[in-house]
C-alpha cells in the first residue's frame, strides 16, 4: 500500500454566517495525481488554502510525510514540500514579471527553463506582468512552483484559463511529477481531464468529503453524480423552440475588421436570436476581437455596424449604448468585490450621466429579484460578492446585464473554472436568451460545449477566420484541426473548402 504523503482530518472553516467547511478528510498518497472535486462553494479552494497557510483552519489537523504539520503561513507549507498555483495569477501587475519573481524569491533562470521545458521560449522578463495574457500567467505561476521541486504540487483550476494545447503541457508537467515520484492535488471542473490524468479522487459537496475512489472506475457519470448527486442534466437545448435565424435581422456585423494587436480581415454577421461560438488557440486573435467588439480596443481597419449601422465605440459605454455588452474572461474584472451582490446586480443602472438623480429603489430591488431568481444566485454571503463562489460571482457577472437590458452579448469564456451544475444554468440561460431574440457572441475554450449551446461556430487562426459549420455537426477533430491550422476531414464542411487556412 502506498504511504501517505498528506493526510488531514477534521478540517473546518467558517466565514461569518457561511460555513465554508464542515469537516474534511483528505489523504493523497506519494506518487499519484489526486483529484479534488465538487461543485462550486463545496469548499475545494477553502481547502487549498488551508494547505497552502493562506488560511487558518477553525478546527482539524495536517500531516505532511507522517508528521504532524501546522500551516500557519505559506512559508510553513513551502518549507515541508508544498507548493500552490492558486485560481487567481499570484503577480502583481504593475511590477516587471523579473521584479514578481524577485518578489518571491524565485530564481528567474530555473523559471525560465521550467517555461521552455514547456515549450514556452519567448518570455521577457522586462515585460509588464499587468500587460501579459491570463494563459501566460499561468504557465509562470506553475514554473515559479516547480523551481521549489515539491513534494506536493497544488493547482487549483489552472487549466480552466489555459486552451488546449497548453493544458496538454501541464498535464505533461502532472506525469513527470508522478513518475519522479511526487504527488499532485488537482481542481479542475473539466470531468474529461480528470479522467484522463488521475489516479484517485475525492469529493467534497457542502464542507464535507463525500467520497474517495478510482475516477476511470466510475466514469463521468459517477463523477457528477458524487459531486451532486443522481441529477439528470437540463438540455440546454430544450429553452425555447427552434427558430428560423435565416430571416432573423443582422444585430451585430464586423465587416472586414483588422488591428495590429492580432486581427486581419474577419467579418461575420450574428442575427438575433443567434449564439455564435468562437473557437481557438490561446493568441489567435479572440480575445483582440472581444476588445474590439466591446469598445475595449479601437479597430485598425475594417467596421462594425450594430442593427445595420456603424458602431464608433471608443469606450465600452459606447458600445453599451447600443446595447452591446461584455462578460469578460476575469470576473473579478467585472465586480465591485467589496460590496453586495444587489450593489454590484444593481450597478449597471445607474452607469449613465443622464440617469443620474433620484434612485429608483423599488424598481431596482424588482430587477435585482428578478436576476437572483433567474440566475439561482447564492445570497448567503450577499454582503461582499468577493465571498460567493467562483459560480455565483459569474452569475452574477451575467446578471448585472440582464437587469440593465442589452440587445447583444458578448461572452468570453463564461463557463471557466465553473462547476457542472452551473454551467448547465448558463447554457439554459444563454439558449433562453438567444430564444427572446437576443444575439449572443460566445468564445469557449471547452470544445465540448459548442454542440450544447451554439447554433453555428467559426474558429480563429493567426487573426483569421478560416472555418465555419454549424455547432451541430461540429466535432471536436475537425475544430481542432481548423484551430491548429489544419485541413480538416474531407466532408467536413464549412469554409475549409473555398477559404484557404494560412501556412
Amino acid at each position: 500500500m502506498a504511504e501517505p504523503l498528506l493526510t488531514a482530518r477534521g478540517v473546518a472553516k467558517r466565514y461569518g454566517p457561511v460555513v465554508a467547511l464542515t469537516s474534511v478528510d483528505l489523504r493523497v498518497d506519494a506518487g499519484e495525481i489526486h483529484a479534488l472535486l465538487g461543485s462550486n462553494g463545496a469548499g475545494k479552494s477553502t481547502l487549498v488554502k488551508i494547505l497552502s497557510g493562506v488560511v487558518a483552519p477553525d478546527q482539524g489537523t495536517l500531516e505532511v510525510n507522517g508528521r504532524p504539520g501546522r500551516m500557519a503561513r505559506p512559508a510553513d507549507a513551502a518549507r515541508v514540500g508544498l507548493a500552490t498555483v492558486f485560481q487567481d495569477p499570484a503577480f502583481v501587475p504593475d511590477l516587471t514579471v523579473g521584479d514578481n519573481l524577485r518578489l518571491t524569491g524565485a530564481r528567474a533562470p530555473e523559471v525560465l527553463a521550467h517555461l521552455a521545458g514547456m515549450g514556452i521560449e519567448q518570455v521577457d522578463l522586462g515585460w509588464l506582468a499587468g500587460d501579459l495574457p491570463l494563459p501566460l500567467l499561468r504557465m509562470l505561476d506553475l514554473a515559479r512552483a516547480l523551481t521549489r521541486d515539491p513534494y506536493l504540487l497544488l493547482l487549483d483550476e489552472i487549466t480552466a484559463a489555459l486552451p488546449a494545447d497548453l493544458a496538454d503541457r501541464v498535464f505533461d508537467v502532472m506525469r513527470q511529477r508522478r513518475d519522479a515520484g511526487r504527488s499532485v492535488l488537482f481542481i479542475s471542473h473539466r470531468l474529461a481531464e480528470v479522467l484522463a490524468v488521475c489516479d484517485q479522487a475525492t469529493v467534497l459537496r457542502n464542507g464535507r468529503d463525500v467520497a474517495r475512489f478510482v475516477p476511470r472506475e466510475v466514469g463521468e457519470a459517477g463523477l457528477v453524480a458524487a459531486m451532486q448527486g443522481a441529477v439528470a442534466a437540463s438540455d440546454p437545448a430544450a429553452a425555447g423552440p427552434a427558430r428560423d435565424l435565416a430571416t432573423a435581422p443582422v444585430a451585430l456585423e464586423a465587416r472586414g475588421v483588422s488591428s495590429r494587436a492580432g486581427l486581419e480581415d474577419v467579418s461575420f454577421a450574428l442575427r438575433a436570436g443567434e449564439v455564435l461560438g468562437v473557437a481557438a488557440l490561446e493568441g489567435q486573435g479572440q480575445d483582440v476581437l472581444f476588445e474590439v467588439l466591446s469598445g475595449l480596443r479601437r479597430a485598425d481597419g475594417g467596421e462594425v455596424r450594430v442593427g445595420g449601422t456603424p458602431l464608433v465605440a471608443r469606450t465600452p459605454a459606447d458600445a453599451i449604448r447600443r446595447g452591446v455588452v461584455l462578460v469578460p474572461a476575469d470576473r473579478v474584472q467585472a465586480l465591485l468585490p467589496q460590496r453586495s451582490v444587489g450593489e454590484n446586480l444593481a450597478s449597471t443602472l445607474y452607469s449613465r450621466p443622464g440617469r443620474w438623480g433620484a434612485l429608483r429603489l423599488g424598481d431596482e430591488r424588482r430587477r435585482v429579484a428578478r436576476a437572483v431568481d433567474r440566475l439561482q444566485i447564492d445570497t448567503r454571503a450577499q454582503r461582499q460578492v468577493r465571498r460567493l463562489s467562483g459560480g455565483n460571482q459569474q452569475k452574477v457577472t451575467i446578471g448585472r446585464w440582464l437587469t440593465a437590458g442589452f440587445t447583444t452579448l458578448l461572452c468570453f469564456d463564461p463557463t471557466r473554472g465553473i462547476d457542472i451544475g452551473t454551467k448547465e444554468q448558463i447554457y439554459r440561460l444563454l439558449r433562453e436568451l438567444a430564444a427572446e431574440g437576443t444575439a449572443v457572441l460566445v468564445y469557449t475554450s471547452e470544445l465540448a460545449e459548442v454542440p450544447k449551446v451554439c447554433d453555428r461556430v467559426v474558429v480563429l487562426y493567426g487573426g483569421r477566420i478560416v472555418h465555419e459549420q454549424d455547432a451541430a455537426t461540429a466535432d471536436e477533430t475537425t475544430l481542432l484541426s481548423a484551430m491548429h491550422g489544419l485541413p480538416g476531414p474531407a466532408g467536413a464542411g464549412g469554409l475549409g473548402s473555398d477559404r484557404e487556412v494560412p501556412a
